[in-house]
């Protein structure tokens, strides 16, 4: 569907393009991608007040591609969030499902994760880099929310959705998503692009399973939070991250 196309071409679709040419600029330079670093979550500017500033707008103005995906929803049904799950409605259920998700996905991933790199198939990725000011685990936190919101609300519950309105068989749904989610984390390296495969199809079929989308926004953000606060804590005391 064209619209579908469009949608992610003005989000996620042109990450994946620009982590294509990433990974192709890194496969490129003497050396193993393990000699390379990949810093995530670095500060625009120098100043903590205005870097502060471009941080929150950054988040705001990312998340438009999900209001725009909800709004190309309501089209065709009268609660669009509701149709999709991403909405409160069963809290229970999706921090429960949400929380075995994160350890369920998060273990093997960082197992994948090293793996990978020590055999020169990925970056070592550093998750945060941000200066230590009295708002960064703060934003951090924010950081992983919307990277939970922008890519379950689109890559599942929106692309799903509409591509089965298409009448587009589930598995081909899920595995084309699954691999628009790999390419767009491609910038980390080839275990990056795995894992996210992996973790793609795991959480379209659940979704397609119970219709929701919360319990996946629940496991990402809290796999992200780990990922970028437990980085930004942990790191410069160990040496194997």
């Amino acid at each position: 569907m064209t619209e579908t196309w469009l949608v992610l071409g003005v989000s996620l679709g042109a990450s994946a393009v620009w982590a294509v040419l990433s990974i192709l600029r890194k496969l490129s330079q003497p050396g193993g991608l393990a000699d390379q670093t990949t810093a995530m979550n670095t500060p625009f500017v120098d100043s903590p007040t205005w870097d502060l500033v471009y941080q929150l707008t950054s988040i705001v103005l990312v998340l438009v591609p999900v209001a725009l995906a909800l709004h190309l929803l309501g089209r065709d049904v009268a609660h669009p969030a509701r149709v999709i799950g991403f909405d409160r409605a069963r809290p229970g259920f999706d921090l429960a499902l949400g929380t075995g998700l994160t350890a369920a996905i998060g273990i093997p991933g960082l197992a994948l994760y090293l793996v990978a790199r020590e055999i020169g198939l990925n970056t070592t990725v550093a998750a945060a880099n941000l200066d230590a000011y009295w708002w960064t685990v703060p934003v951090l936190i924010l950081l992983a929310i919307k990277n939970a919101v922008l890519e379950e609300v689109l890559m599942v519950g929106y692309l799903l959705t509409r591509w089965g309105q298409a009448g587009w068989r589930k598995w081909t749904a899920i595995g084309l998503s699954a691999l628009i989610r790999g390419a767009y984390h491609l910038y980390q390296g080839f275990g990056g692009f795995v894992g996210n495969i992996i973790m793609g199809v795991v959480f379209g079929w659940l979704f397609t399973r119970t219709r929701r989308t919360m319990p996946l926004v629940v496991a990402h953000t809290l796999l992200d939070v780990v990922a970028f606060v437990g980085y930004a804590l942990v790191a410069p005391r160990v040496g194997w991250l």
